[in-house]
Parts: structure tokens; C-alpha cells; sequence
């Protein structure tokens, strides 16, 4: 297997530095990239790992070789590279490895006007240019060098942001964002200022891809402990948790305790309703039922879709949905280019939480219907066959293979589906009441194991 083999993922690249993805490779995928994208100019930007300098400098060589121009952003989110290419309708590249140890770097490709660039709809083109330019077969450096030049949108990329709340109205709450040492420490401050009702205290804001104080990955509970003890001890009205790049954002109430994807997907999908009667939101087939039956309640049309961003982003297209969320704490919005922001999902949780005049423990509570396994992997040596095993166990009741294999069994439901990186299997499943939802993994992870 090829390093390119090993580092192009379904939605991005993602690999270890240097000994995966270095200046040959990133060289390799600059050329792959402008070639691919058959454009004038193409946008870069960076996360805060000390690798990432050299990887753009090397990439941004690549593309000027084929006689594009680089416009670089320097240190950026991915939601700001993402603002930009549909802004400017320029492609775009941000290297990011988002929740990744510090070793790992890697690349978020869109279109212009950020649509997004999947295996499926690019990735693999660019990957096998690539391939071609590390074997020396591939296309020579045009006679005209492309230009580098630099520019800098975060003061538009907040006024974007800002467009989705009116600042008046929002009242004075009092918020503590845990940014990881990643970019939301560069863009969340900048937001906050324009805030005058909301105070702000920032945990670990520094920008350091080392990541010394814990990993950049919210989804892990452990990676929000800090956060839930300060919202606490600090008498704060919420938390948010935010990656490594900033386009996820986890929420914390005011006792500590932190609300699922899911649980924000419904509040944001009731308050994006509210301005939007009728309109069609995503959610993904992971996410609790808890969220189309929202979606239906409030005069909306839920969308069913697989996991993934470049799959959320086709079918908001091809639907015209006006927002749409994942488990994993990824927001998408349609006035954003259809593309996915930790901030703008910020700002409208604040919102929500103006409007109520209530504390988020009670805000939450109607959007919380069921117990969830949350997502649970096992090792396994063919996760296909044993997906199989266990469809043929609950061949009486209905089930779909949309992503991986669903399961309705009526009271409760799961998914059962690979990972697209490693040997694993990921179980998600959601029942009634607690007891039953315990006692259902368990029949589950017999199944899996024993198969």
C-alpha cells in the first residue's frame, strides 16, 4: 500500500508527520490539487501545529508549479477556510488534522463556494495525480510560475458569523469556552468581543499544536473535564468545548453536565424552524429519534443521511435543507455555504438560551426522550461479515444498510458500521429507558464478539 494509500481518508487526509505525510507528499497533492480544480487561484490556511508551515509552504509550491496562485490565510479554522471559499468562490485547502495527536496533520479540500471534496467526488483524482508526481510520471511544471500572495478575513469571517444572531437581543449570560490550544483560540475571542451582554473566559487559549494541557477532541468526556469544572466552581451559564480546528463544538449546562450531538442538533433544528417554517433539516442516522421527531414538532421535514460531512453537504444541496447536524457535533447551515461552524452553532445556542429565559438544564430536558449507548467500537477481523452475522440474527425486523446496518426493533434501534480507517466496529444504539438500553448492548456486543 502506497503512503498516499495509507493518509487519503473518505472526506480528507490525515497521517502522521513526517513519516507519512511530509513536504514530498504535500508538494505531490498541491500539484494533484491544481490540476484537479482546473482553476486561477486556489485558498490555504493552517491550524497551530508546528508542522504545518512547512506542509503549506511545500503544497503551496506544488500548486504555484502548475501556474495557480496561493492565496494563504495563514492561521486559520477550518469554518473561516471554509467561509472564505464561499465568499470568494475559490477552492480551497485547510491543513488540519482537527482532534488528532499532535503528530498527525492533514488536508480539508472544498470546491469554490466550499462545496466539499470527498473520495468520491475529487479526492481520489487528486490522490492519484499525486501518486503519478512521486513516481516522476507526473505533469511537468507549467512555463508560467503561479504568484503567492496573503490575506486576512477574520474580521469578515466575524461579521459572517454574526449575521446569524442579532447581538442586541441576546442577554447577559456569562460563557466558558474550552478551545484546547487549538484555533478556537484565535476565532472564538474574536466573536465574543463583539458581545457586549456576554462575558467570556477562555480555557487553555493559547495556540500550541503540542497540546499540553489535554487533546483537542471534545467528544471524549475525559476531554472535558476541565470545562465542566470551571463552568461549576465559575458559576457560568455554559461551556463550549471546541476541536482542534474549531468547526465542531460540544455544549456544557450549568451544573457540568454536557449535552449530546444530538440534543443540540434539536434545539438548533427548533430554532432554524422558527425562522424557516417548513423547510427540510438533516440529521445523521446516528442521531437520536429524539431529532426527526423535533424536526416533524416544529413544522419541519427530517432528512435521514449517512455519516460524513462531503455526504451532509451533497444532500443539503440536493434538498435544499436549511441546516443539519451530526452526533459528532458537526453543524451544517445553508447561508453558510452549506458548510459546518462550532461558532455560528455557538451563537445560536446563545440565542436559544435568551429567548427561554431559563438555565440550560431545563432548556435541554424536552429534546432528551431516550437513553443512547453512545458510540461503542470493537475490534474485529471483518467487520462486513460480522455486520452480515448480525443482520441475519434480526432478519424480522426492519433494517437498512444507508450507512453500515440499521436495525428498528420497534422500542429501541441501533446502528451497527465500520470505521473507514481502522479494523473497528461502531455500535450505536438508543432505547427507552436506561435498563433496557444496558441491557441491549450487551445482546449486541455477544453478537459481535461471538461472531
Amino acid at each position: 500500500m502506497s503512503v498516499l494509500d495509507q493518509i487519503v481518508k473518505a472526506y480528507d487526509i490525515r497521517g502522521t508527520v513526517p513519516d507519512q505525510l511530509d513536504a514530498e507528499v504535500a508538494r505531490a497533492l498541491g500539484v494533484g490539487f491544481a490540476r484537479f480544480t482546473d482553476t486561477d487561484a486556489v485558498l490555504v490556511a493552517r491550524d497551530m501545529r508546528p508542522t504545518g508551515p512547512e506542509l503549506v509552504e511545500a503544497f503551496a509550491d506544488g500548486v504555484m508549479a502548475q501556474g495557480v496562485d496561493v492565496v494563504d490565510l495563514g492561521l486559520a479554522s477550518t469554518d473561516l477556510l471554509y467561509f472564505a471559499a464561499g465568499s470568494l468562490d475559490m477552492p480551497g485547502a485547510m491543513f488540519t488534522a482537527s482532534h488528532n495527536p499532535a503528530q498527525y496533520n492533514g488536508i480539508k479540500f472544498c470546491h469554490r463556494g466550499a462545496r466539499p471534496i470527498g473520495i468520491e467526488s475529487g479526492l481520489a483524482t487528486v490522490r492519484d495525480t499525486a501518486e503519478r508526481v512521486l513516481r516522476g510520471e507526473g505533469p511537468r511544471p507549467t512555463a508560467a510560475r503561479g504568484s503567492l500572495t496573503e490575506r486576512e478575513l477574520l474580521d469578515a469571517f466575524v461579521d459572517h458569523v454574526l449575521t446569524f444572531v442579532d447581538p442586541t437581543t441576546l442577554g447577559s449570560l456569562r460563557v466558558v469556552a474550552d478551545t484546547a490550544n487549538g484555533m478556537g483560540g484565535l476565532v472564538v475571542p474574536a466573536v465574543f468581543e463583539r458581545l457586549d451582554q456576554v462575558e467570556l473566559e477562555v480555557l487553555y487559549g493559547e495556540l500550541d499544536g503540542t497540546f499540553p494541557n489535554h487533546p483537542a477532541d471534545p467528544l471524549q468526556p475525559a476531554n472535558q473535564r476541565d470545562l465542566r469544572a470551571r463552568v461549576v466552581s465559575g458559576g457560568f451559564d455554559l461551556g463550549l468545548a471546541f476541536d482542534g480546528d474549531a468547526d465542531r463544538v460540544f455544549v456544557v449546562d450549568e451544573t457540568g453536565n454536557g449535552l449530546s450531538g444530538s440534543t443540540t442538533t434539536a434545539i438548533l433544528a427548533a430554532a432554524v424552524l422558527r425562522s424557516n417554517p417548513g423547510a427540510t433539516v438533516l440529521h445523521n442516522l446516528i442521531c437520536s429519534r429524539a431529532v426527526p421527531e423535533t424536526i416533524r414538532e416544529h413544522g419541519g421535514i427530517p432528512v435521514r443521511t449517512k455519516v460524513g460531512h462531503s455526504y451532509i453537504k451533497e444532500i443539503m444541496a440536493d434538498t435544499g435543507a436549511v441546516f443539519g447536524g451530526e452526533h459528532s457535533a458537526h453543524y451544517y447551515f445553508a447561508r453558510n455555504y452549506r458548510a459546518d461552524s462550532g461558532l455560528i452553532a455557538s451563537m445560536l445556542v446563545l440565542d436559544e438560551l435568551s429567548r427561554a429565559e431559563q438555565n440550560l438544564s431545563v432548556l435541554r430536558k424536552p429534546f432528551e426522550r431516550y437513553a443512547s449507548s453512545g458510540e461503542i467500537n470493537t475490534q474485529v477481523d471483518d467487520a462486513n461479515a460480522v455486520i452480515d452475522d448480525v443482520s441475519e440474527a434480526f432478519a424480522d425486523h426492519p433494517q437498512d444498510r444507508l450507512d453500515g446496518l440499521t436495525v428498528d426493533c420497534g422500542a429501541w434501534w441501533f446502528n451497527l458500521r465500520p470505521s473507514n480507517t481502522e479494523p473497528l466496529l461502531r455500535l450505536n444504539l438508543e432505547a427507552a429507558t436506561r435498563d433496557e438500553c444496558d441491557d441491549r448492548v450487551a445482546e449486541l456486543l455477544g453478537l459481535i464478539t461471538r461472531s
